[in-house]
């Protein structure tokens, strides 16, 4: 199945112009870098938002959000988020802040 391509270029269109963002096709879908670390993405209809294993327990109570699982084996700090949980730029939004402010935090690849 192809990756959401709308909801990548509503991503895409958040981080323009956002310096070390480097946009990649991977896990049948397109990731979000920021200086070598991944940020966000998407994979199928889902958004893909590496949000730190601090902030794990929070998001997963909220609907529309399940753990990160592509290989049986849940990722600490990730999370899959449905449409509905990203349906305005409000929602998106404050999903990719999150994901790039956790990003921010890590040292550059």
């Amino acid at each position: 199945m192809p990756y959401d391509e709308e909801l990548g270029s509503r991503i895409q269109t958040m981080l323009t112009g956002r310096p070390g963002v480097v946009q990649k096709k991977m896990f049948g879908g397109v990731g979000f870098m920021l200086n070598g670390n991944m940020a966000c993405g998407v994979h199928k209809e889902f958004l893909i938002a590496r949000i730190g294993p601090a902030n794990d327990q929070a998001a997963l109570a909220l609907p529309n959000v399940r753990p990160f699982d592509m290989t049986g084996h849940p990722m600490t700090g990730w999370v899959m988020v449905s449409a509905p949980g990203f349906a305005s730029d409000t929602d998106l939004a404050r999903w990719v802040e999150m994901s790039w402010e956790y990003a921010l935090s890590l040292p550059p690849k």
